[in-house]
């Protein structure tokens, strides 16, 4: 792949789920670098654009990953190209502890980014030896990443981190983000328009199972009107930068 090529191209993707019609001819590209976030109202379908692209659900069209064709090929190879998953349910593993979350999530033969992941997260090695169903959701989220970040990963996939957590973890989870993204590129399904902004990028917006709209995030959130018609949000749901107060895209505070 050439530098300027995209890292993930999905083309076509149409998915069916129990006869409804998901995912209706869904085609972006994402850049090698910073944050790509797909956006929409719920339903849409923003997770299920994610689990096409990791073949987790049947579906048709074309993915390809850093210009090799991977429509064919299962998820546990598809991940192993070097993709990481945070799914928007976190998937810890409850009875075990914060440490042996991430010893299970090690990849092998590969480097374990153990330094990264306990920079970003200097709760996650105070809570080493913690059980994971203990912790806050906050800190579960924080647990769900650092599992992705671990491993020498050449793309993170970040389904919906903040959803139901409080403003001030929001703002942890948006620094968290920020910061991976600028070790590895950062596809992000996301609500709260206000990590959006933080994180910047390019925004991919679904409706109806289509792309409706491509283009820089910053563009998107400071077109009021374009927001209001794409998302259903009004300009006090969309706030400028360094607003404290985020909401989700159905104008819903997000605590």
């Amino acid at each position: 792949m050439t530098a300027a090529g995209p890292l993930l191209e999905a083309a076509d993707l149409n998915v069916w789920i129990e006869g409804s019609h998901i995912l209706q001819g869904v085609t972006f590209a994402m850049p090698e670098r910073g944050v790509t976030s797909l956006l929409g109202r719920n339903g849409v379908g923003k997770t299920t654009t994610v689990k096409a692209v990791l073949g987790l659900v049947p579906r048709t069209g074309r993915v390809a990953f850093d210009g090799v064709d991977i429509t064919a090929e299962p998820t546990h190879a598809i991940v192993t190209r070097g993709i990481g998953y945070v799914p928007e349910e976190r998937g810890v593993f409850a009875a075990l502890t914060v440490a042996e979350n991430l010893r299970i999530a090690e990849r092998r033969p590969g480097t374990h980014r153990y330094d990264l992941v306990h920079e970003l997260f200097p709760e996650l090695e105070k809570r080493r030896e913690q059980p994971a169903g203990t912790l806050s959701g906050g800190q579960q989220q924080m647990l769900a990443i650092g599992r992705a970040l671990l491993n020498d990963n050449r793309l993170l996939i970040v389904d919906e981190p903040t959803k139901g957590l409080a403003p001030r973890i929001v703002r942890e989870v948006a620094d968290a983000v920020a910061r991976a993204a600028e070790e590895v590129p950062v596809l992000l399904v996301e609500q709260n328009l206000s990590l959006v902004r933080r994180v910047g990028g390019a925004a991919v917006v679904l409706d109806a199972g289509r792309v409706v709209h491509t283009g820089p995030a910053p563009d998107l959130l400071d077109d009021a009107d374009r927001v209001r018609e794409l998302l259903g949000v009004s300009r006090a749901a969309a706030p400028a930068a360094g607003t404290a107060a985020p909401a989700d895209t159905e104008g819903r505070p997000t605590a």
